[in-house]
């Protein structure tokens, strides 16, 4: 064993016996897990009620990441988000248009809309969504997206998943056609961006928790509640690090270098 990562091996076994525990405690049918409440997932009703008002469509990105690889589960929870905001422009009967750039994502954005059309007894409406693959190319599909953006003017518009550098000319162009926007990442880089130029914003690991919110998913419920007794243990560490360390114990020290 290389020095220094005994503790961190043990600490890490640790905290997958606490996510394993609560993904098995959520699907044992314990689902009064609470999520805080999210002020931009209590927008969205707000943003295309707007877009019904105004007679203009509703824009929706589930970002850029792809289904597979360490972005993933941003693209899910924005798909997760997508079936709540297709479900109530099912309802009120408003245009949906959605921007792709994985190929990949292209089926499972149009088989979730049209099962939340199906649910909502408007599947006659569903030949009225646009769901567009533009480009698997980072700006060439910022770009096309842009162009839809400012063709189609649309009231409101969602930015939910994995963004990078191309945040920020999506944003830019919603305001510019003065959408409605509501953002969300797990891309902690471009998080000022969106705060900045966008109504609302889902902020970090808020983006699991709305879609966890919304769908009440035994995998995102156990994921939220793992994490969180997570961050309870490595803040009970830190603390107790500084109090002992405060007092002149090196204890901690040398558990760090085990």
């Amino acid at each position: 064993m290389i020095q220094g990562r005994l503790f961190t091996f043990w600490l890490f076994v640790i905290m997958s016996v606490v996510m394993l525990y609560a993904g098995s405690y959520v699907k044992k049918g314990n689902k009064t897990i609470k999520i805080r409440r999210l002020t931009p997932l209590e927008a969205i009703p707000e943003a295309i009620g707007r877009a019904t008002e105004a007679g203009r469509p509703v824009h929706f990105s589930p970002g850029l990441a792809a289904i597979t690889g360490q972005d993933a589960p941003q693209t899910l929870a924005g798909i997760s988000l997508l079936r709540y905001v297709a479900k109530l422009t099912a309802k009120y009967d408003v245009r949906l248009i959605v921007t792709i750039r994985r190929p990949e994502v292209l089926p499972l954005a149009q088989e979730t809309i049209r099962q939340s059309y199906l649910e909502e007894g408007k599947y006659d409406s569903f030949a009225n969504v646009s769901v567009q693959f533009l480009s698997d190319q980072q700006f060439a599909y910022a770009a096309a997206a842009s162009g839809v953006i400012m063709r189609e003017k649309p009231a409101a518009s969602f930015l939910f998943g994995a963004f990078w550098a191309e945040n920020l000319m999506l944003a830019e162009v919603g305001t510019q056609v003065d959408a409605f926007q509501i953002s969300g990442t797990a891309s902690i880089g471009q998080v000022p961006f969106f705060v900045t130029t966008t109504d609302y914003c889902l902020i970090g690991e808020e983006l699991y928790a709305a879609a966890a919110s919304l769908t009440a998913d035994e995998v995102f419920l156990g994921a939220i509640l793992g994490q969180d007794i997570c961050k309870a243990i490595m803040v009970a560490l830190l603390v107790a690090g500084v109090i002992a360390t405060a007092f002149g114990s090196d204890l901690f020290i040398k558990l760090l270098s085990l």
